[in-house]
């Protein structure tokens, strides 16, 4: 018991430190993120709060930071203004039909996690996950500098310009030169607390968290806790209208939600040199959406850039998060009046770190030595995630990535042919037989100039899918159509079940009976006079 506590609190320090830098890093960012939803801020802290404190209790990745995001927030401004448009009389009816919509995606994301489907992030090919970190890096520093811009939109000017670039830099500066002097002192929180002191003591006029705060339409950071939200079920009517509204936007919101939270996941993995667990990473995910559906938050996912704050610090264990969420709580309930102190320049230069730190810059190093289809797809994949969002972005690059191995695939079906005393010609067949390699596959043969007999040997080869059935189907109809005979050979038994179930004439034509020397056994006991064990096998 002794050694199971060590090692649960060998961390700790770096944990809460780390969750301290994330919390407070996080309140600008649900705030921003509420605003672009349309929505109020405390809905955007609440639902960074309930969703970090659940995804890090019950998720499948230790150290990974869940909470209101961009990528969802600019899906849900268009349903909270339709839904308002659809209550003329209510005002708020749009955020009740957020809080509906998140529900169902919570809903649609268990049920993800319940068949499994968390696996398939392995089918994400390692330049897609390089485009999404490059793609990712670019639009946190594009929305940082919204940061650098009055509520009217105008970019700062002059002196209040000059002060927010001196403190931004040196809150870069400190966190990169602190690790070189000691790794004790979390180099984000020190950054943060060290420029706050210099705004603070100094009396600079700069823009801070309540200033933000108040700019975007909000009264303050100050709050209770989250209330349940009865109004849900009196407001919203539960009928197929209202489904018909909500689930397309509760769809996309769930694929957007899982896609960036297991590619969170992913990345966490590599950086800890660690596994996660996908699978119970979207039940968690898919359970604190709908409790921050039900107490009024307005959904999110993992975060990539708090992630990396947290992992960068030192954080490790679920303590990390759960210190993150509680704190958040904290901040609204006790401590909004010092938060609201904190300069947005000092969040900025976290920020811009985070930045430097995600992008992949071995990607320019490595553009001339790997396949140029690679390189199509990375960079297709970080453009996509700037102009559109993460989702469009991992599908396309997947579908790339599965039309160019398609491509590549069918263009390696061969044909061995020769001819047996007999008369017989053998076409030995290498290489998938597939949808895509269905072309090549045909060109290798000569119905009406082969031989009376015919035999396709597929000892080297695969039938794959339907398309490579009917190929087959149509080969021997062809050879039949000219008055010859045509055998197949070496099918594995599932492809032979497939031939049988396809068309019964295959029973004809398929050769059961494996007379390849390479399949056989031994039959005489004395070639073998000891136990096969004691054999080396080459």
């Amino acid at each position: 018991m002794t050694e199971f506590i060590r090692k649960r609190t060998a961390n700790a320090k770096n944990d809460i430190l780390s969750g301290i830098t994330v919390a407070l890093a996080l309140v600008p960012e649900a705030v921003a993120f509420a605003f672009v939803a349309g929505v109020d801020p405390l809905v955007g802290l609440y639902a960074a709060f309930m969703i970090g404190l659940i995804t890090s209790v019950f998720g499948g990745r230790p150290g990974m930071i869940s909470g209101a995001t961009g990528a969802l927030a600019v899906v849900m401004v268009s349903l909270v203004a339709e839904g308002n448009a659809m209550g003329a009389a209510d005002e708020n009816l749009g955020l009740y039909y957020l809080f509906a919509t998140v529900i169902l995606m919570g809903g649609i994301q268990m049920l993800a996690g319940i068949l499994k489907l968390g696996k398939f992030v392995r089918l994400i090919p390692h330049p897609v996950m390089m485009g999404f970190v490059n793609g990712l890096a670019i639009v946190i520093f594009t929305s940082q500098l919204g940061m650098f811009k009055d509520v009217e939109g105008n970019w700062f000017t002059g002196s209040q310009l000059w002060t927010m670039v001196a403190l931004v830099a040196l809150t870069m500066g400190i966190m990169f030169f602190l690790p070189k002097i000691t790794k004790k002192l979390p180099e984000a929180l020190m950054g943060i607390l060290i420029v706050s002191a210099i705004v603070i003591f100094g009396d600079l006029e700069v823009a801070t968290v309540g200033s933000f705060i108040r700019e975007v339409g909000g009264e303050g950071l100050k709050g209770g806790l989250p209330q349940f939200q009865f109004d849900i079920f009196s407001k919203v009517p539960f009928n197929y209208e209202t489904l018909k509204f909500i689930f397309p936007y509760a769809l996309i919101l769930a694929a957007i939600g899982l896609i960036e939270s297991l590619m969170t996941l992913n990345l966490v993995d590599e950086l800890t040199e660690t596994r996660g667990n996908a699978n119970r990473e979207c039940m968690a995910q898919g359970g604190a959406n709908i409790v921050t559906g039900l107490f009024g938050g307005m959904g999110g996912c993992a975060m990539i850039g708090q992630s990396l704050i947290n992992i960068k610090s030192g954080g490790r264990t679920r303590l990390s998060g759960i210190v993150a969420a509680v704190l958040l709580l904290v901040f609204i309930l006790f401590a909004s009046s010092y938060i609201e102190q904190i300069p947005i320049a000092a969040l900025v230069g976290v920020m811009f770190m985070v930045v430097i730190g995600t992008f992949a810059w071995s990607s320019f190093r490595i553009l001339n030595k790997i396949p140029l289809s690679d390189v199509v797809v990375l960079v297709a994949v970080s453009v996509l995630t700037v102009i559109f969002d993460l989702a469009i972005a991992v599908i396309a690059g997947v579908i790339i990535s599965a039309l160019v191995f398609s491509w590549e695939n069918a263009k390696r079906i061969r044909a061995r042919k020769r001819m047996r005393e007999d008369g017989t010609k053998v076409y030995e067949i290498w290489g998938p037989l597939f949808f895509g390699s269905i072309l090549a596959f045909n060109d290798k043969f000569d119905a009406k100039n082969d031989p009376d007999n015919v035999e396709i040997d597929f000892i080297e080869s695969r039938v794959s899918d339907h398309s490579a059935l009917e190929a087959i189907l149509n080969l021997v109809n062809k050879y039949e159509a000219e008055g010859k005979s045509i055998k197949l050979k070496h099918l594995s038994e599932d492809c032979k079940v497939l031939l049988y179930k396809a068309n019964p004439k295959f029973r004809e034509v398929v050769i059961e009976a494996v007379d390849d020397p390479r399949y056989h056994l031994a039959e005489n006991p004395e070639a073998f006079p000891k136990p096969l064990s004691t054999y080396k096998l080459l």
